[in-house]
């Protein structure tokens, strides 16, 4: 029922543009769209060949009512070499947004329905034009912030996380059909189940879905970035910092102790990483009440913050305020920066070292050992370990299916080692190959389907 509707919508952003697209598909596609376009040679959109453009005009109303709307070129696709499998039309206006609300509404007048969100992806999905992990790859696309991000939502659109879980299930399809076919026909000629083999097919899948595993959280960090606090005693460069990260003067830099008194935000890309930043007060004892005020929220900053960048003066000893400073980062993960490289060192580093895991020395004045500074922030969240070509998984909904699949291999072997019959290694493989089918939307329910495009955008 789903599939007989022609839906359309607005497929560009809802901000004015130079260019705006009205996206119409399914079957009375080039109906529609041949009721609100006329060309001026009389070309009609329902006698296009496929990937053929049309140039014309665009109009709303009917009767003497009918009113031009806006130029537009159409732009034809014929099912089933389109996105979404279905006959597409294309309306290319100005990217005013009130004219293409204008447009949609002929659209919609002349015979489609509003799309739901994420409904053309799910048309491409239903009609076999992708699998369900490329088709959230989709929004990881339109969502990435960073280059390593869209690299691996871009992988992920080409099929590599689907490979790879294919080239998984394949191997346990195989092993769950010989195992099921020696169990049922013990009179046929069909070879016996060898433990040691079994044991090695088995292995193997639960060491690869355990990696995929492994580089979720790593891939989580590239896509949805990481709250990072620049936290430090005053006058060692906090803002400096900020401001070089952000590319501007995003914060007040001055010599005299203190001017920071507020939490300033921005966010930016360090070695591919999203970081949202929030350069805080310097943690020292006050008097100033409104410099205590900032004082305490650096301090709640710290608390809830996935990074710290904990800056100190190399050109400076350390005192009471830097050892405050440090006994509030533990149990934070968290970056020593080395400030102001570029003076003469008077900081016990030695002592750093022995505090902190990753310590990075640079200028923030000059930029120098920036490098250092994004190649440890990436070993740190083992983003440098990741190779966002060969697949990996986005969502929750992955993460479930995988680490189900790999619980009922995990059983599965525990049978085995433990002398358990095959047929309970059967069924626990036989349940990881369902997981596994879900996770690629081959098995997958109606209420998955459905939750999976709720999260997508209206027009993609």
């Amino acid at each position: 029922m789903e599939r007989e509707t022609t839906i359309a919508a607005i497929s560009t952003a809802q901000a004015p543009a130079g260019i705006g697209i009205i996206r119409i598909s399914g079957p009375q596609a080039r109906e529609a769209a041949d009721r609100v376009f006329v060309s001026p040679h009389g070309r009609k959109i329902r006698e296009a060949s496929g990937y053929t453009m049309l140039y014309g005009h665009v109009y709303g109303g009917k009767g003497s009512g009918r009113e031009k709307l806006d130029e537009a070129v159409a732009l034809v696709y014929a099912a089933p070499a389109s996105f979404t499998g279905e006959d597409v039309v294309e309306l290319s206006c100005h990217g005013g947004l009130f004219v293409l609300r204008r447009v949609l509404a002929a659209v919609l007048e002349a015979g489609a329905v509003p799309a739901g969100p994420g409904e053309f992806t799910r048309r491409a999905f239903l009609n076999g034009k992708m699998d369900l992990t490329e088709a959230e790859s989709v929004m990881q696309i339109i969502g990435a912030k960073g280059e390593q991000a869209a690299r691996a939502a871009l992988a992920g659109y080409d099929g590599a996380l689907f490979r790879r879980i294919s080239k998984i299930r394949d191997s346990l399809l195989d092993t769950a059909a010989h195992l099921s076919a020696w169990a049922d026909y013990p009179e046929d000629d069909i070879p016996e189940v060898s433990p040691e083999s079994l044991l090695s097919v088995l292995s193997e899948a639960k060491e690869e879905l355990s990696r995929l595993l492994g580089q979720f959280d790593a891939g989580r960090v590239l896509r949805e970035g990481v709250d990072t606090v620049i936290v430090g005693r005053p006058n060692v460069g906090k803002s400096t910092l900020m401001n070089l990260l952000a590319g501007c003067e995003r914060s007040i830099v001055t010599s005299f102790p203190g001017t920071t008194r507020d939490v300033v935000e921005d966010t930016v890309v360090l070695g591919g990483i999203p970081l949202r930043l929030a350069d805080t007060a310097g943690i020292r004892p006050t008097d100033d009440p409104v410099e205590s005020i900032g004082v305490n929220r650096a301090k709640k900053r710290i608390r809830s913050a996935e990074l710290a960048l904990a800056v100190f003066d190399l050109s400076r000893e350390l005192n009471g305020e830097d050892e405050e400073l440090i006994r509030e980062l533990e149990g934070i993960p968290s970056v020593a920066v080395l400030n102001k490289s570029d003076l003469s060192e008077k900081l016990d580093v030695k002592e750093i070292k022995n505090r902190f895991k990753q310590i990075v020395y640079l200028s923030a004045l000059t930029g120098e050992g920036l490098s250092q500074l994004e190649k440890a922030v990436s070993e740190l969240f083992h983003t440098a370990e990741l190779n966002p070509s060969e697949g990996i998984l986005f969502t929750e909904r992955q993460r479930d299916a995988a680490r189900r699949a790999a619980g009922e291999l995990s059983a599965a072997l525990s049978a085995l080692r433990s002398g358990m019959t095959l047929d309970a290694v059967t069924v626990s493989v036989e349940a990881a190959v369902s997981a596994l089918l879900e996770l690629t939307g081959e098995r997958a329910t109606t209420a998955i389907v459905d939750s999976v495009f709720s999260h997508f955008c209206v027009g993609k």
